[in-house]
């Protein structure tokens, strides 16, 4: 029988990311609640007001998930602090639109290193923590983006569809240690995601301008005005991890949740067309 996934009655939330958007919110929420957060932010000036807040229940340090040596060391810092982590939200990314001609190979690397890596690495740094404890649950904030390729966000739909492999493993890996995993699939939600922390190609190929061009100025444009709360989306998290029985994947939005569904029936619809060419692709019985 797998150990309970029991936290402790004051547990602890390592977010990463949370000078903006779902991880400044999520860190917010979960401090109003009483409980103990490490607020992280590659430029931790900006957390300021989180230890001014609420003292020592946040903890308030610089990371760059990018950096390995960062991350175990706010790891290290948060056990000398608080003894455990319960929760680890891996929130820090950030988006790049390009049709897949006009990427840049390095723009495209340099996300795969935070959106992807970085939430490997953070990961593993955590796992032994709670392992020992026998208790944890780590959210891994991904995307619609994760479940469904757009034309203009090719290569970081390619980054969270990573982060979702990642994801169902781990949560294979990790079931029976006590250990659950939840990808958390946001649509689109007024965040920074699509205002200053955007980036776009540099060379885009007028062939495309009707195509991944229109959808990157659409998305730029939409910045703002996006239906998605992240106020709520911070509650609906909580919520998931206060569970007994987590969901593996949690869809946030009303758009995101069409969009998905939409996917899926059309998956589906094919998978049935094309079933006898399907399994005439073994040996013959």
């Amino acid at each position: 029988m797998a150990p309970a996934n029991t936290l402790s009655s004051e547990p602890v939330w390592f977010i990463t990311g949370c000078s903006t958007g779902f991880g400044r919110e999520l860190a917010l929420a979960v401090l109003d609640k009483g409980w103990r957060a490490v607020v992280t932010a590659r430029q931790p000036d900006s957390l300021a007001e989180f230890a001014t807040r609420y003292g020592e229940r946040a903890l308030v340090l610089e990371l760059d998930v990018t950096q390995r040596g960062q991350i175990d060391r706010a790891v290290e810092r948060t056990l000398q602090q608080f003894g455990r982590i319960d929760v680890l939200v891996n929130n820090a990314g950030y988006g790049y639109l390009s049709a897949i001609e006009e990427g840049g190979d390095q723009d495209v690397r340099d996300m795969f290193e935070v959106n992807f890596f970085g939430v490997a690495e953070t990961i593993k740094a955590v796992l032994p923590a709670m392992r020992k404890q026998h208790a944890g649950h780590i959210v891994n904030i991904t995307s619609v983006g994760g479940l469904i390729g757009n034309p203009g966000s090719g290569y970081y739909a390619a980054t969270k569809f990573a982060v979702e492999g990642l994801s169902e493993a781990l949560a294979a890996e990790t079931a029976d240690l006590g250990i659950k995993v939840t990808a958390v699939e946001p649509g689109p939600f007024r965040t920074d995601w699509a205002g200053r922390s955007l980036k776009q190609t540099k060379t885009p190929i007028d062939t495309y301008a009707e195509i991944s061009g229109k959808r990157r100025a659409s998305i730029s444009a939409n910045s703002g005005k996006q239906p998605g709360d992240p106020a709520r989306a911070a509650q609906a998290i909580i919520a998931v991890v206060q569970s007994p029985n987590p969901p593996g994947h949690l869809i946030l939005g009303r758009d995101g949740l069409t969009r998905v569904k939409a996917k899926l029936d059309t998956l589906h619809a094919e998978i049935d067309a094309w079933e006898a060419t399907t399994v005439g692709a073994d040996f013959p019985a």
